[in-house]
């Protein structure tokens, strides 16, 4: 069975309101699920709009991050009040930890994204993280969500650093696939990959003006948004396991292993792992288009603000054995760098990360 797409998708400005007839068709006891204090006015509005419809309303919030400490009391909590869905509202990891929940009690699930920050809202796969933000692994649900809804009223809300942090883990999509997946001859798994490179340029175009002008008006915009929120999250579907990702995303699982105080966003890391894929691609791999696609995501990496080393996520490599601990758990047993059509050790993610921190690379 392949799980490609929410069951019912909501999205425009008034996607919410359109949604709630929706919602009580499948769920009159929810566990309203949030985090961020800086979305609690969203989230008051939310609660308000269920009382409204006469919804029977539980609430709960992440003290972490998608961890097995916040998933086991969240859990008691859903048990003890016998709620029959989970909405979860926020961003990537509210929404992973919501569908875990609603995956292993067998409830519906809900997913209201309030940025477009990841495809998270999509998919039928959680991350799970320690509670200091270390990823542990990834775990595939039995189902995608039952609802999505992309309303771009509460996405406009967000800061412009997550559509940034979107747009660079959307571009990934086709800088992983596209590697990994090339020779499958699945038609549906080329179809994906090529959705990853529609998707590509058009973050390459619109990426700029998107993020300098988040409102209604500007087409660009709603069209990043809905980019980085839904038709990522469907080359993911539609691919499947073989539609996989590689470097970028575990070297963003080997950075999280790393403790800081700057709390980079999960697709900030994913950038800069694009680009030292990008750089094994060319050093390990002879792709000598690398380079030059390293100066293309440079250029509107740093129109967005974006960092582009390790250092700018707040690391220093060169410390505390960080370099080490990042080379031995990129290339731990079951890493994604393994899909990589080309052999990778622990020495050549030392010497690339050395040389790109160290601004040794020509890059423009």
């Amino acid at each position: 069975m392949q799980l490609i797409s929410p069951e019912k998708i909501f999205r425009g400005n008034n996607a919410w309101v359109e949604s709630l007839t929706q919602i009580k068709k499948i769920s009159k006891r929810p566990l309203v699920l949030g985090r961020s204090l800086s979305t609690k006015e969203i989230r008051h509005q939310i609660y308000k709009d269920l009382q409204d419809h006469h919804f029977h309303i539980i609430t709960s919030n992440l003290q972490f991050d998608c961890c097995y400490e916040d998933l086991e009391r969240i859990e008691r909590i859903i048990l003890k009040n016998n709620c029959d869905s989970i909405i979860a509202i926020g961003g990537g990891k509210v929404l992973d930890a919501g569908k875990f929940l609603a995956d292993f009690l067998s409830i519906p699930a809900i997913t209201i994204p309030l940025s477009a920050s990841t495809c998270a809202g999509w998919t039928a796969l959680s991350n799970i993280y320690s509670k200091d933000g270390q990823f542990i692994k990834d775990i595939e649900l039995k189902s995608c969500p039952e609802i999505l809804v992309l309303d771009h009223g509460f996405i406009k809300t967000a800061p412009k650093r997550t559509l940034a942090s979107g747009i660079a883990d959307a571009l990934a999509k086709w800088y992983e696939s596209s590697l990994t997946s090339s020779k499958v001859e699945d038609g549906l798994v080329q179809q994906a990959i090529q959705i990853s490179r529609v998707l590509r340029d058009q973050l390459l175009i619109n990426g700029e003006s998107a993020y300098k002008s988040q409102s209604f008006q500007n087409v660009a915009w709603c069209n990043v948004v809905e980019g980085c929120s839904l038709t990522a999250g469907l080359i993911g579907g539609i691919g499947g396991e073989k539609c996989r990702t590689a470097a970028a995303h575990a070297i963003h699982n080997a950075i999280t292993q790393i403790i800081s105080s700057h709390k980079p966003l999960h697709g900030e890391i994913v950038g800069v792992g694009i680009l030292l894929q990008l750089r094994l691609e060319e050093t390990k791999n002879n792709n000598k288009l690398a380079n030059q696609s390293i100066k293309q995501l440079m250029e509107l990496m740093r129109k967005l603000d974006l960092p582009t080393t390790i250092a700018d996520l707040g690391i220093n490599v060169f410390e505390n054995n960080n370099l080490q601990k990042i080379a031995e758990f990129t290339c731990r047993d079951k890493s994604e760098i393994h899909f990589l059509p080309f052999e990778i050790n622990q020495q050549d993610i030392i010497e690339t990360i050395t040389k790109f921190e160290k601004q040794k690379i020509k890059i423009a």
